[in-house]
């Protein structure tokens, strides 16, 4: 055990002089290199949290304006008052500089809050924009630090009660009947004059006072208050590289991938990492990072909450139902690539069995939440288990070696399939769902993420996967036999077996969790569509959105396949706001379904045709703009909803909006946040994207990526369980629409 191993370092010996106690150098000089490592860890965090904090101001400026103070008063200092006046002109030239810096943060939030830019023509730049944008280029002309913006990114703003409803029911009208429609104008309209007022002022109210009046209950009642399992229904995966495998040597690419993540870490926890911003220059809320790390969703009777520690030094290795403790550390520094690759060789060399429930305990993250909650309030509460299950929720993240084999075959076709399901749910007992994130490393060297919801949206973990792959694949490397590089310190302490003592009531919860994970995980119908007919570089030349020609495709292909329109949800974001998340553009509109219908209409000719589409496209980009600046639907809606159930008044109206299913679902995964990857350079070296588990019962799933110029990877889900879908079925559908309206603008394809 790494814990006995280390204890033979000291030695004592009792002697008729007393306790003669032996201290070991190499010891020594590890707890000094320890402590040489922290004390430059705190420096560094204390300088970047000066540089943070003083942000857009620098701390260079003081000292100018300290000069420029004690200047002007030098010629009227008497001298038996110098020391006394000195002190009084640093504290008078502190507090200007102090005032100085709120000026200019008060500045740059409300040049931020300014959103016309986001709505003018692509390539097209009134003079106000241009005026806006040499401002804010001068306010932020320092080099910001990840969080350097935060204080100055404005508030969240909440639309008004009349634009909601109006644009909800114009958000509705294509699903309803005359007669629906009219009987859904008048619940809105009673609500809209009672009680939606009293609403609207309590969200006022927290809009003043809170950072973010949705994010927090975002977080709490979507999320953390759901009691039905994770697994599938919240929890989200990311793929590795489509097409390349670095190194077919498991335990190779779990040394350099984990590496690069620490590396990662240490700029995060630093706050060294370039913030994210718009147009280069208007920049992104980075408060999701936070949690990135050392980070787990603890199971609560009515709630779960999120733990989230700092500098953990450890993680969790799960390998054919054993569990291990690996250290990350080793004379204050990280382990090299060659040394974790050491460390997990050795996991997967070890013959040692699974002990009585171990094999399936991480199904307890899969199952029901309240069954979980109780488990580990009755039986990890104490003794191995407690310290076991203590291990697993303070690592840094979890780590699965997977004994199977997967990853993209073209002469496979349901590759990418089976990749997809063994991301998103594996056997339902070999991710531990909790976990902030989940890194499985596949037997074949293929890799990929399970990531927890609650912490954070999926461009966050797709910064850091971006990140990692490109530090695996182009910095760190692999030797000619597929190695990590550099040497290799054997005399690393081996990983720890995790102890369990699990009684046979547990292990019937355990069981019971994993029917129910086993039942949802085989109802998860997926298929993996590669579209590479064309891409982003020829929708460009028809002069429209990428985006809103994908969702015209889906909305069409849902036609086809169905018969009918639906309410569909596609994400959008909304972090030009302080601690913004995510917010709903409904893409099923009227115009959507004027141009769907028209396509299906022998009699309608494609130059109708293709107005209809430029039209519905405009509507999409439009609502997409909406939403990013604060004036959604849903987020307004949901909230409204939390205040009527807080204050004990019942809405219809609420009720109604909040219960609508969303059969079409869709998001889009971003790429290429950081640029580290050449994919013209490197055409191979793209990314597969991620996906998630169907929303609705007889819907959809849709999470699609945009790769380079060429290839638009879509990921579609569904159940098997409902009549009514077939996700290859799907796929197809939305392949034809893809190229049904690429036909119109009558340009040739560009091949890959």
């Amino acid at each position: 055990m790494a814990e006995a191993h280390q204890a033979v370092a000291f030695q004592f010996t009792v002697t008729p002089d007393g306790i003669d106690l032996q201290l070991s150098r190499e010891v020594l000089k590890h707890i000094y290199l320890s402590g040489v490592t922290s004390w430059k860890k705190r420096a560094i965090r204390f300088k970047n949290g000066v540089l943070t904090g003083v942000y857009p101001a620098s701390p260079s400026s003081w000292l100018i304006v300290v000069i420029a103070i004690m200047s002007t008063m030098y010629a009227r200092i008497d001298p038996s008052m110098g020391t006394t006046m000195m002190v009084i002109a640093i504290l008078f030239a502190t507090g200007l500089w102090l005032s100085f810096i709120f000026l200019l943060r008060y500045i740059l939030k409300a040049l931020l809050s300014y959103h016309s830019w986001i709505f003018e023509s692509h390539g097209k730049m009134s003079f106000s924009t241009k005026v806006w944008l040499s401002l804010v280029k001068l306010l932020s002309g320092r080099r910001p630090l990840l969080y350097s913006f935060q204080a100055s990114l404005p508030h969240l703003p909440v639309p008004s009660i009349d634009d909601t409803i109006r644009r909800y029911l114009e958000s509705v009208r294509p699903l309803l009947d005359d007669e629906q429609y009219k009987q859904m104008e008048i619940v809105a309209n009673d609500f809209k004059k009672d009680p939606a007022p009293k609403f609207q002022k309590h969200l006022k109210l927290k809009s003043w006072w809170a950072t973010n009046y949705v994010s927090d209950w975002w977080e709490e009642y979507i999320y953390l208050r759901g009691r039905d399992p994770i697994m599938v229904n919240s929890n989200f995966y990311t793929m590795d590289l489509l097409y390349v495998i670095p190194t077919h040597r498991q335990a190779a690419r779990a040394g350099n991938v984990v590496h690069a993540m620490l590396q990662y870490r240490r700029k995060l926890e630093r706050g060294e990492l370039t913030p994210l911003s718009a147009l280069g220059i208007v920049p992104m809320c980075s408060f999701q990072y936070e949690r990135m790390f050392n980070t787990t969703r603890i199971p609560g009777i009515e709630t779960d909450f999120v733990q989230h520690l700092k500098d953990r030094k450890h993680l969790v290795v799960y390998h054919r139902g054993r569990f291990f403790k690996v250290w990350l550390y080793y004379g204050g520094r990280h382990l090299w690539p060659s040394e974790l690759e050491l460390q997990f060789q050795r996991i997967l060399d070890d013959k040692s069995e699974p002990q009585p429930g171990e094999i399936k305990l991480p199904s307890l993250t899969a199952g029901n939440r309240v069954p979980w909650a109780r488990a580990r309030l009755k039986y990890f509460t104490e003794g191995v288990n407690q310290a076991s299950l203590e291990a697993i929720e303070t690592a840094a993240f979890f780590l699965t070696l997977d004994d199977e084999a997967h990853g993209y075959d073209s002469e496979n076709t349901r590759s990418l399939d089976l990749y997809a399901k063994s991301l998103l749910h594996g056997k339902c007992y070999d991710r531990w769902f909790d976990k902030s994130f989940t890194l499985i490393v596949y037997k074949n060297g293929k890799i990929g993420v399970n990531t927890e919801h609650s912490w954070a949206d999926s461009p966050i973990i797709g910064h850091m996967w971006e990140y990692v792959l490109a530090t695996d694949c182009f910095h760190l490397g692999y030797t000619a036999e597929g190695h990590c590089k550099g040497d290799i310190n054997k005399s690393l302490a081996t990983p720890t077996r995790l102890q369990w003592d699990i009684p046979k009531a547990c292990q019937e919860i355990i069981e019971g969790s994993y029917m129910i994970a086993k039942g949802i995980a085989n109802d998860v119908d997926f298929h993996g569509c590669l579209f590479n007919e064309f891409g982003k570089g020829l929708i460009k030349k028809c002069r429209t959105s990428p985006d809103a020609f994908i969702q015209l495709a889906l909305q069409l292909a849902h036609y086809r396949d169905k018969g009918e329109f639906c309410l569909t949800y596609e994400s959008s974001m909304t972090r030009m706001f302080r601690e913004g998340r995510t917010e709903t553009v409904r893409s099923c509109t009227c115009e959507s379904t004027a141009f769907v219908r028209a396509m299906e209409d022998e009699s309608t000719t494609n130059e109708q045709r293709l107005a209809l589409f430029k039209k519905a496209a405009d509507k999409h980009q439009n609502m997409y703009r909406l939403a990013m600046t604060g004036a959604g639907i849903d987020r307004h809606l949901f909230c409204l909803y939390i205040v009527s159930k807080v204050m004990g008044i019942d809405s219809p109206f609420l009720k109604q909006v909040l219960s609508e299913p969303w059969r079409l679902s869709t998001s889009q995964t971003p790429q290429q946040q950081l640029n580290l990857i050449d994919i013209q350079k490197f055409p191979k070296y793209v990314g597969a994207g991620g996906g998630f588990g169907p929303v609705a019962d007889d819907g959809y799933g849709v999470s699609y990526i945009i790769v380079g110029e060429n290839l638009i990877t879509f990921h579609i889900s569904s159940k098997f369980s409902s009549p009514e879908t077939d996700s290859f079925r799907f796929g197809q559908n939305i392949r034809q629409a893809m190229l049904d309206i690429k036909a119109l603008f009558n340009l040739k394809e560009k091949k890959m």
